[in-house]
């Protein structure tokens, strides 16, 4: 099959649909797709109705895998839920909000199918953390017997950053390679408590000073081998390696130099 054919098969995509000048000449669809992916905390889900075939759409909040894929709490008296239990093909919006026409901020619209994430899981325990770091409020009730986590495995995507700017991504496009990093995946949980327990104005100095965000106290909620993802409450950002990390030296050395880069601003 043709390469135009693949992608024509993929869900969302729009063969011949897009304007002869998109995308912008700089327009960097995967960096800001990724960005989208990891810094937004809730969105749109949309499910197939198991009553009729209508779409469902609902908010729920979000979080990402090490590979970014999305990650979702949901319990199983919600209707979206019943709906992924008899088909897991969904999509997930994320869209940033701010001042003026709401259509002109990014957002990210996600394709593929949902699976839920056993309790007994050899990787439920980090899909967990790595879910209550980014939303700690929902530790009042992620422990419930009805809630489980469900995983979006990605397919396709589609962008949005404004006039001139849309693109078809493939999933490979936005997810993050996560081979060869069994390392430093191993040791997030403990290089994320160490950098907030023993690092946390050089985190502090990462928001102010490299994207200009409000003093306090942030934390690192996550890290993979494309950046740091940080938090001051509901305030989120996404701060990319320079180059690929993989392992905990490479790490050590990343965050040593954006901490002196930091500072010399």
């Amino acid at each position: 099959m043709a390469e135009a054919e693949k992608s024509a098969a993929l869900p969302g995509v729009m063969p011949n649909r897009l304007p002869e000048n998109a995308p912008a000449p700089d327009f960097a669809p995967k960096l800001l797709a990724k960005g989208l992916l990891r810094a937004t905390r809730a969105g749109s889900l949309a499910t197939i109705d198991r009553n009729t075939g209508h779409p469902f759409a609902s908010l729920v909040n979000v979080a990402t895998d090490v590979d970014g894929a999305p990650l979702i709490l949901v319990s199983r008296l919600s209707t979206h839920t019943a709906n992924l239990e008899k088909d897991g093909r969904a999509s997930v919006l994320l869209a940033l909000s701010g001042k003026g026409d709401p259509l002109a901020h990014p957002r990210l619209t996600l394709l593929g199918s949902f699976a839920e994430v056993p309790r007994d899981a050899a990787d439920e325990a980090r899909v967990r953390r790595r879910f209550l770091a980014r939303h700690p409020k929902s530790e009042l009730y992620a422990g419930f017997a009805d809630f489980s986590l469900w995983r979006l495995s990605v397919v396709s995507a589609h962008l949005n950053g404004g006039f001139a700017r849309a693109a078809d991504l493939k999933a490979v496009d936005v997810m993050t390679d996560v081979r060869g990093a069994e390392g430093l995946i191993a040791a997030e949980q403990s290089a994320v408590a160490h950098m907030n327990d023993d690092h946390a104005e050089a985190l502090r100095l990462y928001a102010t000073k490299l994207f200009g965000a409000a003093n306090g106290a942030w934390r690192l909620t996550g890290l993979d081998p494309d950046g740091l993802d940080l938090a001051l409450g509901e305030v989120t950002l996404r701060l990319p390696f320079p180059e690929r990390v993989t392992t905990s030296e490479q790490l050590r050395q990343v965050v040593v130099a954006l901490a002196k880069d930091a500072r010399s601003r």
